[in-house]
């Protein structure tokens, strides 16, 4: 079932929360070690949790939107009294005393966790493996990864561990990982899920967001996360039941800018645009008019590269000397950018940021949505810790091959990951749909819209139905 309708039939007495939790471990215990999804499982607490649940609808008590569904955060996410370990040996045994507030939220509304998904160490790239827990399968294929770097979310959803999942987004980390494992991923506008704790409460380049396996359902979840808090100082000030509202629409005559390839100025994995081209009748038959049209990226790239540098140093420059050993080689790598980067380098990221922002508002004025492709590659070989090579272009580090959703992050738009198909063996591959600035319900609508007609979101993978 999907998680709006369990939530549905737990409300009316249809389920019990009991019964749904034991499903759903039982689906963890049979999968996850073939999958490594989950990497902190807390069984017993997560069935009291559901039978106090239950107690509560009995007695009539009142209850939010997402009473009794179990839930698992990013392993990124600070879990009151369980253990976060932010996918790293440094932090390996760390259980923080407080929550953060999308998970406080959530489990305001109801959810029961379950346990932490999986992450790489600080949750840098989009291949989900680590020093403490090793690396998360994909349940499509268990020879390939499930994307980062909320894989370890994704590939839980998609094998029916758990109905919602939460995630964060710098690079891609929300929509690489659904496209990966055929379930949808949300990158929300900065400030539309507040953080907090946080050192860094002005940057908009990281976001957290819902992930779920049909768009309703991340609505849903995000209704929960969304809302202003003033401890966030870009916090929008919109209330998150917006999104429990009706998703149809009539797209008659609503412009969608079209670029399956990236205008061939990325290299590409042709099996990627031509899942996506064959899904274009689909659009024109909801009454899209759709153009050829791409904005243009200039200086993406640097100021993509430049504050993400600066973030990790800022993160992780202290720990360098102590414990570089035992970090990943490319978050070293990474960290080391950002200890170099001057106040000139920010500067010349930041002027080359609004300038993009400028042609990009300029864009969707004319057009809508843009349709792009999610990743530039299907999902590659677990053993693999990032793509070396697409059509004979050589990626010189593990963001080279990320870049279809690291331009997307610069412009500050929000976007969606839906499942748009598979490849002829069978992997999943997903279309990223952007939109206007700050109209994040938009986004969900031409998402459910297209979903709704294709309903890939049904194939399940073989892992989770064997």
């Amino acid at each position: 079932m999907t998680a709006t309708e369990l939530a549905r039939k737990i409300r009316l007495g249809e389920l019990s929360c009991e019964s749904v939790m034991q499903a759903h471990l039982a689906q963890v215990e049979k999968l996850n070690p073939h999958i490594n999804a989950i990497v902190t499982l807390l069984p017993e607490q997560a069935m009291e949790s559901a039978r106090s649940a239950d107690t509560m609808l009995a007695t009539g008590m009142k209850v939010g939107p997402l009473h009794g569904l179990p839930v698992a955060h990013k392993d990124l996410a600070l879990t009151r009294g369980v253990r976060t370990t932010f996918g790293s040996l440094v932090h390996k045994d760390f259980v923080p005393d407080r929550d953060t507030l999308f998970v406080e939220r959530i489990r305001n509304a109801g959810a029961i966790m379950i346990g932490k998904t999986n992450t790489p160490e600080f949750g840098a790239g989009s291949q989900t493996f680590n020093k403490v827990f090793g690396a998360t399968h994909n349940p499509y294929d268990l020879s390939k990864t499930c994307g980062g770097s909320s894989g370890g979310a994704a590939a839980a959803l998609a094998s029916g561990m758990v109905p919602i999942a939460d995630g964060s987004d710098l690079g891609g980390s929300l929509r690489n990982p659904a496209s990966f494992c055929n379930v949808v991923g949300f990158r929300p506008s900065a400030g539309r899920v507040p953080s907090w704790p946080t050192e860094l409460g002005w940057m908009t380049l990281p976001v957290e967001g819902p992930m779920a396996r049909t768009v309703e359902d991340v609505a849903l979840l995000l209704s929960v996360m969304a809302g202003p808090d003033p401890r966030s100082p870009i916090s929008l000030d919109e209330p998150g039941s917006r999104f429990r509202q009706q998703l149809e629409r009539d797209f008659s005559e609503v412009r969608i800018a079209w670029s399956s390839d990236f205008n061939g100025i990325l290299p590409m994995d042709p099996r990627v645009p031509a899942a996506i081209d064959a899904q274009r009748g689909v659009f024109e038959s909801l009454g899209c008019r759709i153009e050829e049209a791409l904005p243009d990226f200039n200086g993406a790239d640097r100021a993509f590269r430049v504050w993400r540098a600066w973030m990790y140093a800022h993160l992780c420059g202290s720990l360098l000397g102590q414990h570089r050993e035992v970090m990943n080689e490319n978050l070293v790598w990474n960290t080391e950018l950002g200890l170099v980067v001057s106040g000139s380098d920010l500067s010349d990221a930041e002027s080359k940021r609004t300038a993009l922002y400028h042609r990009m508002r300029a864009f969707m004025e004319v057009y809508e949505f843009l349709i792009l492709p999610v990743s530039q590659v299907p999902p590659f070989d677990i053993n693999q810790a990032y793509v070396r090579e697409i059509e004979g272009e050589k990626m010189d580090n593990y963001l080279d091959w990320m870049k279809s959703c690291c331009f997307v992050t610069v412009t500050g738009h929000p976007s969606i990951s839906v499942p748009c198909g598979f490849t002829a063996d069978g992997l999943p591959v997903g279309v990223q749909i952007v939109g206007r600035y700050h109209d994040d319900f938009g986004v969900l609508q031409l998402a459910h819209a297209f979903e709704k007609a294709t309903q890939f979101w049904k194939q399940r993978p073989p892992v989770g139905n064997s």
